[in-house]
């Protein structure tokens, strides 16, 4: 079905935006020292308004295997990957920031379709990836907070909406708090759950520590004091920002390309792990959905506890620490403090945006976990 037909009098608007962009100042300082590389920017900006080919991309996502559900009167757009066998398990594949359900499609093809990557078709899962509510193609949900929370949307997804009384779940990111989320609301239902990052312990007495969880625990704080400043923007004066990058598209390209880099295993060649048009059409995407603003609120709403707290996830759950996510990595006893975790795996490379960065791997984890639970 399609889902995205952007206008013609957009994509000029686009254009000449880009086109009439005015610079911040440079600083004499090395490139990406206090923030996004000015050169970089400018060369993809300029391929934004000459070269770039919208179309193309539009036409691709309009491939994709969309469907629309209306979960009591909430719009929720998902993607389902068939898998090539009957009776396969279902699944439920979940993103992060600033990330779309279009990193998960190549992630999801291998899922569903193993033989055609040298794996077993009797390893096939039925994928579904539902656009996060405000990402895009799901609108927001029409309130704060709750009642229905967008675990709770997925839940009746899955279960109502498409009758999978069992099903498992992959998430990274705000992807991975949605998803543990959902198993502990719905530990019938979830038959694992699958994780590149988990929640904290809700609480715990800093003597009890390892030595190893202390370290941890220094690690993350001076991390969150170093590179944190994002966050803490979006969490707590996040409509301030999104007007900037809803006015600007060379500001939006600037905010997320930043993190494509930093959160990537790319030794800071940000184009050995993504092309151009890949950069670019994410940010076309969230600015042809003016989709910025709205990606923010799961960060203002953990803030303000307007999410629920992950207290104890009893569902058998798998942890992949891809080494060049953002933060240091998550000792296992950490993760058991929360979590009933039965996989631990420290992946060899990989970053951040690991569903692209990294599929093969994620994929091979993902069903080594899952087939042992069969």
């Amino acid at each position: 079905m399609s889902v995205l037909n952007v206008p013609e009098a957009d994509l000029d608007d686009l254009r000449a935006r880009l086109r009439n962009t005015r610079w911040a100042t440079s600083w004499p300082i090395g490139a990406w020292e206090a923030g996004t590389d000015g050169t970089l920017l400018r060369r993809l900006v300029d391929h934004w308004a000459t070269a770039y080919d919208w179309r193309k991309h539009e036409a691709d996502i309009n491939a994709l295997p969309s469907h629309i559900a209306d979960i009591d009167g909430t719009t929720v757009h998902y993607l389902r990957f068939d898998a090539e066998r009957a009776d396969a398990r279902p699944i439920l594949l979940a993103n992060g920031w600033p990330s779309t359900f279009l990193e998960l499609t190549g992630l999801a093809d291998r899922l569903s379709s193993p033989s055609r990557y040298g794996g077993s078709p009797d390893d096939a899962f039925t994928v579904i990836v539902p656009s996060l509510p405000g990402y895009g193609l799901s609108p927001q949900r029409p309130a704060m907070g709750g009642p229905v929370h967008t675990h709770d949307l997925w839940h009746r997804l899955m279960h109502d909406e498409l009758g999978f009384t069992r099903y498992g779940a992959h998430g990274s990111d705000i992807g991975a708090g949605d998803t543990s989320r959902l198993a502990q609301a719905y530990p019938e239902s979830v038959i694992g759950l699958h994780l590149t990052d988990v929640a904290p312990p809700p609480a715990y007495d800093p003597a009890d520590l390892t030595d190893e969880e202390q370290a941890f625990v220094d690690a993350e704080a001076a991390w969150a004091v170093a590179e944190r400043g994002y966050s803490h923007e979006q969490m707590t004066r996040p409509l301030t920002l999104a007007q900037g990058l809803s006015d600007s598209p060379s500001g939006l390209l600037a905010w997320i390309l930043e993190k494509y880099r930093a959160w990537s295993d790319c030794d800071g060649d940000v184009s050995t792990r993504f092309s151009d048009d890949f950069l670019l059409t994410q940010a076309s995407f969230y600015w042809f959905t003016n989709a910025i603003s709205t990606s923010f609120r799961p960060y203002y709403e953990r803030h303000n506890k307007l999410a629920t707290t992950i207290t104890r996830v009893e569902v058998p759950t798998a942890l992949a620490l891809f080494p060049a996510d953002l933060g240091p990595r998550h000792p296992k006893t950490w993760a058991e403090r929360t979590y009933n975790l039965t996989r631990y795996t420290p992946m060899p490379r990989g970053g951040h945006f690991a569903a692209h960065e990294e599929p093969a791997l994620l994929a091979a984890d993902i069903t080594e976990f899952f087939r042992a639970l069969s």
